[in-house]
């Protein structure tokens, strides 16, 4: 058992798991699993289950896992957003720095380096939605529910909300679901864009491995290099972004996986069975 310094947060250690008090984190093989297990309050984002969650995501060894699952504990809900009594009485600048503290921990996310796929299970509402966002890919079960409810309660999504809906399913739409505080299902998350897939609930765990162990099986240097790429180049212009693609596809060719994956492709011999990428 260890303590992180400076956080009153104990990390149950076995092989391959680290069990915090509201999340936790499993490696297998070189893909992890993060789970919010809150589940009696449906997962719902405290400031103890933020900084779990923010432990657990500087225990990713991205030298190693090369894909990241984030889903929630049981069968209703993904995370059913922010912990309305911890909110109620903070004061102007109380709220800015509990919204800072959760999008800090949000564009963590956003910005590891490898993919993370959301497996949302149920409720994603407030939080919950921008925790889900803030993830590369976005796979739900049949029983998903999406929302940005807000607006009801005489605030503004505060942890990313108002800008990353609006990347993911344009202007227009990220107004109409803010502004009305409307909730929505998952085949009309669907049919927006919000989620890349849909499954029955029995399916979505299973369907999220498969998505990231075929992620792992590329070459991790050169999916780094696409995320990295594609989000820091919708940041910016087309002329700059291009650059940007353009400096990371020339690193690539100083990799060994770069040359052996050119190799593999050129050799005649059609029997040769491919090896996994060594991330290097």
């Amino acid at each position: 058992m260890c303590c992180r310094i400076g956080m009153k947060i104990k990390i149950q250690h076995r092989k391959g798991v680290k069990k915090m008090s509201t999340v936790l984190y499993e490696v297998k093989g070189n893909i992890a699993i993060l789970t919010i297990s809150r589940e009696k309050a449906l997962n719902a984002l405290n400031s103890e289950v933020l900084n779990d969650l923010d432990a657990a995501l500087d225990a990713v060894d991205v030298n190693t896992v090369r894909a990241l699952i984030i889903t929630g504990a049981g069968k209703k809900s993904f995370v059913a957003g922010a912990d309305i009594g911890e909110m109620s009485t903070l004061t102007p600048e109380e709220g800015e720095a509990f919204g800072k503290k959760r999008n800090d921990v949000f564009r963590k996310i956003e910005t590891l380096p490898i993919p993370v796929i959301a497996a949302v299970n149920g409720f994603a509402l407030g939080g919950g939605c921008e925790i889900s966002m803030s993830c590369d890919i976005r796979l739900c079960s049949e029983n998903a529910v999406f929302g940005q409810p807000e607006v009801g309660l005489g605030i503004t999504p505060g942890f990313g909300g108002t800008q990353r809906l609006a990347r993911i399913v344009g202007p227009g739409k990220a107004k109409q679901l803010i502004y009305t505080a409307r909730n929505i299902k998952a085949a009309e998350a669907y049919r927006i864009g919000l989620v890349n897939e849909v499954y029955p609930l029995e399916e979505l765990m299973p369907q999220a491995k498969k998505m990231a162990k075929g992620i792992a099986k590329n070459a991790p240097i050169a999916v780094r290099a696409c995320k990295k790429a594609i989000n820091e180049g919708l940041e910016v212009g087309m002329d700059e972004a291009i650059v940007i693609e353009e400096k990371l596809f020339g690193s690539c060719f100083e990799t060994e996986d770069q040359k052996y994956g050119m190799a593999f492709f050129l050799d005649k011999n059609k029997e040769k069975v491919k090896e996994p990428f060594k991330n290097c």
